[in-house]
């Protein structure tokens, strides 16, 4: 699969009041077979959790107490956890530095375009509806075009 140099969309991620120092950015590339979800995130917390819960979320904003804003999980088939749409693999914490990449076909970048990227304290557990127990969100960013 030939990946575009330029991503589609990308998510600049910034901590919460509770973790400023987290920093990171989501990219998006669209291809014929979904899409390539690159994520390189630094000052992950030192935590028990080495895997922190990741998804796109259906609000489109980080603002509120605690990102409230960013409202639940991005669902627009109302499927169960962990099955939906912005279900994505938990981030792996390497001394508080992760790397991911990953394809998709559960989503288009045309149809995330203004939601947004939220990392939770915590390790989706799979199971727990409708969003895998995963914790208080810890950092956001909101998803725009390339």
């Amino acid at each position: 699969m030939i990946q575009r140099r330029f991503p589609d969309a990308r998510a600049v991620i910034k901590g919460g009041d509770s973790f400023p120092c987290i920093r990171g950015q989501v990219f998006f590339f669209q291809t014929r077979c979904g899409v390539i979800v690159r994520a390189v995130v630094s000052h992950l917390p030192d935590t028990k959790a080495m895997f922190y819960g990741f998804h796109i979320h259906d609000g489109e904003s980080c603002c509120g107490e605690d990102f409230s804003e960013t409202k639940g999980h991005y669902n627009p088939e109302n499927s169960p956890h962990p099955t939906h749409a912005g279900d994505m693999p938990p981030l792996l914490s390497c001394s508080g530095e992760a790397y991911m990449e990953f394809r998709t076909d559960r989503f288009c970048v045309k149809d995330i375009i203004g939601k947004t990227v939220v990392i939770h304290a915590g390790t989706d557990d799979f199971r727990t509806q409708p969003s895998g127990d995963s914790g208080e969100k810890i950092a956001c960013g909101v998803i725009r075009r390339g």
